[in-house]
């Protein structure tokens, strides 16, 4: 429980440091309290870094509680910079004539010091006193590691200050907002589909800073899909030409500018493009397993369908629906023709029917009347069993049963006797394989009572059945 209770410390620790907001200032400079003047001029340090034996009535403690914060200065118009907000305290003494506040970025080796004085008179008068110094006037970059030191001047041996500080990054909001250095930039892109190029401009970035793009694809992070091209920033060409192998829908242009936690920005331009998706359908003979897996994450519902003689409509097949953002799988799935995928997204639905150019072998129902009865044959170039049975089609996609289930193996055939019941438009009779989990129902409909020795396929009077579709239909 205790590990529990950490984690979400931290989190609550890290979600505070993105979201604060940083303090702002007009001008920096130097403050005193006490109403002690004091005033400030840069240093380089030399002359204060060897320290001397302090006064045996000097306390060692005579500086303390420094505290390091960021402040912004923002000047209308311009851009916003980052400063080092220093405080510290010291007790006034006669041996002491001032402080020296320096910062050293780990990052760089470079420092920064400046000298802060007193006035004599009245620092004389309160001495012993405590003075609080406050020092904001050292710029620093975003997500510079600095370490501050603060010293009496003269410098006191075992009178010190010093602390490490982190500057927030470009996570912080108010940082990421506000300074350059952390501005993404702007894309705009032109696509050549014939080479397969996305050519990119890029924009509204810090100058004479290095901008990197690349090409992703998006799921819970971006993932690459394809070297990252950098544009120089002292080039006046701001412009890459990048590869691409496919447009998909998470198919995504990312930059950022080559600093430690830069701020990315993505712009997906193809996310409305998913027809794509619904190509990638495999099927395995062995297994007899129908299969499709998304090559971008998309909430999809999956059904396999009949495909109708008008190729205008797909009937869902009973059980098939599957609501899923990954792969979806089939056993035992008839290759009939007619048998699809459909797909269905809040932008619409899609039809896939991979076995509609016959590369893989399909069966046929055929009828014949003779004598009140109706025989029923198939035809196959596999073995496979069948079912069939009289059914009133009372809708578009339903066709309720009104006789007996009839059993069948290709070659074989069944006789229905024909009754006046059986006359009429919604009458079907629909046929079936029964060895596999997934098999379109074929059907044929409008039965004539007074035929005679009259051949029909699918429908069709005396014409075998057919098959002759389109392998994709959109449903909007």
């Amino acid at each position: 429980m205790i590990s529990i209770y950490v984690q979400i410390l931290l989190i609550i620790i890290f979600w505070n440091s993105d979201c604060q907001i940083i303090p702002r200032i007009e001008e920096c400079g130097l403050s005193c309290s006490q109403g002690i003047h004091c005033k400030s001029k840069p240093s380089s340090g030399v002359f204060n870094s060897f320290c001397h034996d302090a006064p045996a009535s000097l306390s060692s403690t005579v500086l303390k509680s420094m505290k390091i914060s960021t402040v912004m200065k923002c000047v209308q118009g311009s851009q916003c910079s980052l400063h080092l907000n220093i405080k510290g305290t010291l007790s006034l003494d006669e041996n002491i004539r001032g402080l020296e506040i320096c910062s050293l970025s780990l990052d760089t080796q470079q420092s920064q010091c400046t000298n802060v004085r007193f006035a004599r008179k009245k620092s004389k008068m309160l001495n012993g006193k405590k003075v609080q110094v406050q020092f904001n006037c050292i710029e620093v970059k975003v997500a510079q590691h600095i370490y501050v030191t603060m010293k009496t001047v003269p410098n006191y041996c075992e009178v010190k200050l010093s602390q490490e500080y982190y500057v927030e990054d470009c996570r912080n909001s108010d940082v990421g907002k506000y300074i350059s250095d952390c501005s993404a930039g702007k894309f705009d892109y032109n696509v050549d589909r014939a080479r397969k190029i996305i050519s990119v401009n890029v924009s509204n970035f810090l100058r004479d800073q290095d901008y990197y793009v690349r090409l992703c694809h998006k799921w819970f992070t971006c993932e690459d899909a394809g070297a990252f091209s950098v544009i120089k920033g002292k080039e006046s060409l701001k412009s890459v030409s990048l590869k691409y192998s496919q447009l998909l829908p998470c198919l995504c242009i990312e930059g950022w500018l080559a600093i430690p936690d830069a701020r990315r920005i993505q712009l997906c331009p193809f996310e409305n493009d998913t027809k794509v998706l619904w190509d990638n359908i495999v099927y395995n003979p062995v297994t007899q397993t129908l299969a499709w897996e998304p090559a971008c994450p998309v909430l999809v519902m999956v059904n396999l369908c009949r495909l109708t003689k008008s190729n205008d409509h797909c009937e869902d097949i009973q059980n098939s629906s599957k609501n899923s953002s990954e792969k979806v799988k089939y056993s035992r799935v008839d290759t009939h023709p007619r048998l699809c995928m459909k797909f269905t997204t809040k932008q619409g639905s899609w039809v896939k029917c991979p076995f509609a150019h016959g590369e893989f072998p399909a069966w046929k129902m055929r009828t014949a009347a003779a004598a009140e009865q109706i025989q029923v044959f198939f035809t196959s170039q596999t073995k496979a069993q069948f079912s069939v049975l009289v059914c009133n089609r009372t809708q578009l996609a339903s066709c309720e049963s009104v006789g007996t289930h009839h059993s069948v193996s290709v070659g074989d055939s069944v006789s229905i006797p024909m009754s006046r019941e059986m006359c009429g438009s919604t009458i079907c009779i629909q046929g079936w394989r029964t060895d596999v989990d997934y098999s379109v129902p074929l059907q044929i409909c409008d039965i004539h009572c007074d035929f005679r020795g009259q051949t029909y396929g699918d429908g069709n009077p005396a014409k075998a059945m057919t098959h002759r579709m389109k392998s994709v239909h959109s449903l909007h």
